[in-house]
């Protein structure tokens, strides 16, 4: 396992230590920085194992393997239900196995969400949860540190968390709805920390010719930031802005406008693309585990609303989307 900082090491042991006799007033503060380590310790830490995704009554599992070396990543996430699917991160650039090969695709597109969290936002997490920690559990063999954020409305989920103690890494991460009901969770069942990780199974199998310096010149092709002039004017309190970008889209004839917001633990995006007249072109509201979607053509433009967000919200944040001009 590559070692982590020393810095990381003290903060763990203090907060583990405060952990055990904070007041109201710093548990807040203190699941913020076990939120940092996550953060960290997410891009940092070498581990494999393997995680269960459930919602509903669904089940899937993955295979994940993580290596850091230096100044860049390694990543790969091998589904073992169902076809193949396979997703390779390597220093920001994605790639996913589709129609029996491997095409580079946007990083947002091919992000995965656990082990990792959002970092953005997270200072202004205190304006819209309640952090307390609740004691600490096992997960796949490591004692974990529980934390949950409560929400201060309905207008987003509750948040439950469990975070190795000795590297910050998240093992465990479910989504609450109301009456604490678990609307989808990620769970690691098999797990190894460190120890001796090859990254030549992690590397794409992609052309020679998209390998090296290309492959930065084809990622910056992807997508661009953007003004639109496409304004979202109703979101939930503590959602700001993280991007508005233009990016191509699998199976979309022009390119089509992103923006994405974040409360810090949540995510919600905007999608805007001419209406070309396909039949997938309609009015539509469905949803999977914790995340909803609405979509529905207006004055010419289809218009999507994804969300990790209850659907009051996302049905909100579309009605509010209207282009105010450049």
């Amino acid at each position: 396992m590559r070692l982590l900082p020393m810095l990381l090491g003290r903060l763990l042991a203090a907060l583990l230590f405060t952990g055990a006799a904070q007041g109201h007033a710093e548990d807040m503060q203190t699941s913020l920085d076990w939120l940092k380590v996550v953060a960290f310790a997410g891009h940092q830490t070498n581990y494999s194992g393997v995680f269960v995704y459930q919602y509903d009554n669904h089940l899937e599992s993955s295979r994940i393997t993580h290596l850091a070396e230096a100044d860049t990543e390694y990543e790969k996430i091998e589904s073992l239900d169902g076809s193949k699917r396979e997703i390779v991160r390597h220093h920001g650039q994605v790639w996913s196995y589709i129609n029996h090969k491997m095409v580079q695709v946007d990083s947002y597109h091919g992000r995965s969400r656990f082990p990792s969290l959002l970092s953005e936002q997270l200072s202004a997490l205190s304006k819209n949860y309640r952090a307390s920690q609740v004691g600490i559990e096992r997960v796949a063999g490591y004692d974990t540190q529980v934390i949950l954020f409560q929400p201060k409305d309905n207008m987003r989920y509750a948040h439950k968390i469990w975070v190795h103690t000795d590297s910050g890494l998240l093992l465990k991460s479910a989504v609450l709805g109301e009456k604490n009901k678990v609307v989808e969770q990620y769970s690691f069942t098999q797990l190894q920390i460190g120890g001796k990780i090859e990254h030549a199974g992690i590397m794409p199998r992609t052309p020679k010719a998209l390998r090296g310096a290309n492959l930065a010149e084809t990622h910056a092709q992807l997508n661009f930031a953007t003004n639109s002039g496409w304004v979202v004017g109703t979101l939930p309190l503590g959602f700001n802005k993280i991007m508005e970008i233009q990016r191509p889209m699998h199976e979309k004839h022009a390119p089509v406008i992103q923006m994405m917001f974040s409360d810090g633990l949540s995510a919600i995006s905007v999608f805007i693309e001419p209406d070309d007249g396909d039949e997938d072109d309609v009015d539509g509201l469905s949803s999977r585990g914790a995340v909803t979607l609405y979509h529905r053509v207006v004055d010419k433009h289809l218009i999507t609303v994804v969300g990790e967000v209850p659907t009051r919200t996302v049905v909100q944040v579309f009605n509010s989307v209207r282009y105010a001009g450049k």
